[in-house]
């Protein structure tokens, strides 16, 4: 079936400084569609010159946008969010076509929007302090914006991703580059679109597409650049720190990696809890670091949650991302599917137990499908365990008290979400506690989380965190300021 965006119809190009403009090479990717193989569009491939265009362009934008008065940032932010949920259904395909998001599950627009909703708001929240604790002084605190920065986003949730690195950053004052992923630059390029269409001055906004190299290695190591937020792997992560530590020691903001464990007790809701881990793992596939890719189940109920589980995990329908009645795309592109059948050959060669699916596949003979996959009784050492696969892919584990469950689950590197299922409300608060992570569900689990409570990791994970009433923080230096008072 035919694209339902046309590639005339499709933006291909960098925003910088306020004008569409072709790479300065004339180079391109092509990006094609993990469902049909089909291909979309020649994307436009930042080169080292156009990054630091894009750079020239945020810094000589800064003076202004940084004193801007708080209602008219605003009045932008408002109009980009109303033009994002207009363009919902457009934004949610081009995802489908590029990284084979099913339509049915893409809530995206409607949060970016809540987002530049909210810190359209944000600008007055900058507020400073005073002191009068020394003697002959009136002593006060400024927060000013850091300066140009960097945003450097994955390919599961463009649009949202989008929204939560440059909705807190403008609101703070700082002008943006933001750097799309190669497997997922079309929605954000429409949102360049939109963002250049409610009115933001000229190299306020400016939006790139290409690979990580070299576009994204020249922001991270860029001087003129104050802040890098990067979502991604924690391999390219360590490379982005090192990077900004090597040059001018720039801010870096990191959500990395998860291996996210849930529990489940004995006393818990076993029907609720297999649908809510399955749930986790369905979104985008697996392809998600919030997602329950090891779940621990107290040894009495363990038959019973397995059957649950296996039978939510298999009943998705895999088909065409584009048609809304597929529940199972395709995974994202040819890498990512080859990555995952790695694992699946390293769990087959493992002491596990193979309990459902375990094989790649394909849909009318077509696509970057991965059957639902659970193995059961993994040794705790084995690739699977310890490495984040991102897909369909579960491992799941008996055990016997409390103590056992929280060591096993804190025995990673990651710490990004984690869950627990009891009726216990006090083993689940010693639970949540004891749990080395981030986010903690309490008989919920990801993709849970509300926007005014802080989004971020433990350990490799990452560091920095977002969400309303944190993300602004992180944008803002704190100035002190000393006024000497005559005496009487």
């Amino acid at each position: 079936m035919p694209f339902p965006i046309p590639s005339d119809k499709i933006e291909r190009r960098h925003l910088i400084d306020g004008e569409f403009c072709e790479s300065s090479d004339n180079g391109t990717f092509k990006l094609s569609s993990p469902y049909s193989h089909e291909k979309i569009v020649d994307m436009c491939e930042a080169t080292v010159e156009d990054t630091n265009r894009a750079v020239a362009a945020a810094k000589a934008a800064f003076p202004g946008w940084s004193i801007t008065d708080p209602t008219v940032m605003g009045a932008h932010m408002k109009k980009l969010a109303e033009l994002i949920k207009q363009s919902t259904n457009e934004l949610a395909q081009l995802d489908a076509m590029s990284m084979g998001r099913p339509i049915s599950s893409y809530f995206d627009a409607m949060m970016a929007a809540s987002h530049f909703e909210h810190y359209a708001e944000a600008a007055y929240e900058g507020l400073g302090t005073t002191s009068l604790n020394t003697p002959g002084f009136v002593n006060m605190t400024f927060r000013q914006p850091i300066g140009p920065v960097a945003a450097i986003i994955p390919w599961n949730i463009p649009t949202l991703m989008f929204a939560m690195k440059l909705a807190a950053a403008l609101a703070a004052g700082c002008t943006v580059v933001l750097k799309s992923s190669e497997k997922a630059p079309l929605t954000p390029a429409k949102l360049a679109g939109l963002s250049k269409e409610a009115g933001f001055p000229p190299g306020v906004i400016n939006v790139l597409s290409g690979h990580g190299t070299p576009s994204g290695s020249t922001l991270s190591s860029h001087m003129d650049i104050r802040l890098v937020n990067f979502t991604g792997s924690t391999f390219t992560g360590r490379k982005i720190q090192a990077a900004a530590a090597s040059s001018n020691l720039k801010k870096v903001i990191l959500e990395l990696g998860g291996k996210s464990p849930a529990i489940v007790f004995e006393d818990a809701d076993v029907a609720q809890a297999a649908g809510a881990t399955v749930g986790s793992m369905q979104l985008l596939m697996g392809q998600a670091c919030i997602a329950n890719s090891r779940v621990y189940v107290q040894e009495s109920i363990t038959d019973k949650f397995k059957e649950a589980f296996i039978a939510n995990f298999k009943a998705a329908k895999k088909g065409d991302p584009l048609l809304p009645e597929t529940q199972q795309g395709p995974q994202a592109d040819e890498i990512q599917f080859e990555r995952i059948k790695s694992f699946l050959q390293s769990a087959s060669e493992g002491k596990g137990k193979l309990e459902l699916g375990g094989n790649a596949t394909q849909v009318d003979g077509q696509g970057f499908f991965i059957e639902p996959t659970v193995y059961s009784d993994v040794a705790e050492d084995e690739r699977t365990q310890k490495e984040e696969v991102f897909g369909p892919f579960v491992n799941i584990y008996t055990f016997k008290t409390e103590e056992e469950a929280v060591a096993k689950a804190n025995d990673t590197e990651y710490g990004l979400y984690a869950s627990v299922f009891t009726k216990d409300i006090s083993r689940a608060l010693r639970v949540a506690k004891a749990f080395e992570s981030g986010q903690v569900g309490i008989n919920c689990t990801s993709p849970t989380f509300a926007a005014d409570m802080p989004f971020g990791g433990y350990k490799g994970s990452g560091q920095g965190r977002e969400g309303y009433g944190y993300s602004l923080d992180e944008y803002l230096e704190v100035k002190s300021v000393y006024v000497k008072i005559d005496p009487a």
